[in-house]
């Protein structure tokens, strides 16, 4: 709990090269629930506080929701990659776009 209420979420991340404590742990819960020996009560207890199960989903639904919000402000999903005030947005566009060629 000390996690999300110094940071505001549960997403740890184990990139970056700092792998703490924290981070072994929040693997090991994902590695197990994919496995199926992670405790119901336990999965439900992660779940009540806003535990993120898959890192990569979150992010392109995160991505996915700006862009939604992008598109109702300006009416399009042109997002440019110059764009100071969207640049983050823009080369997930970009990305996203050269994925699915």
């Amino acid at each position: 709990h000390s996690f999300k209420a110094k940071n505001g979420h549960c997403n740890v991340s184990i990139t970056g090269g700092d792998v703490t404590p924290l981070c072994r742990w929040v693997s090991w819960q994902r590695v197990s629930k994919k496995r199926n020996t992670l405790n119901s009560n336990r999965i439900q207890q992660l779940n009540s506080m806003g535990f993120i199960w898959d890192p990569c989903d979150h992010s392109w639904n995160e991505n996915f929701d700006q862009l939604c919000a992008f598109k109702a402000q300006s009416g399009h999903c042109n997002v440019s990659q110059n764009d100071e005030q969207n640049k983050s947005l823009g080369k997930w566009v970009n990305h996203q776009r050269a994925s699915y060629k």
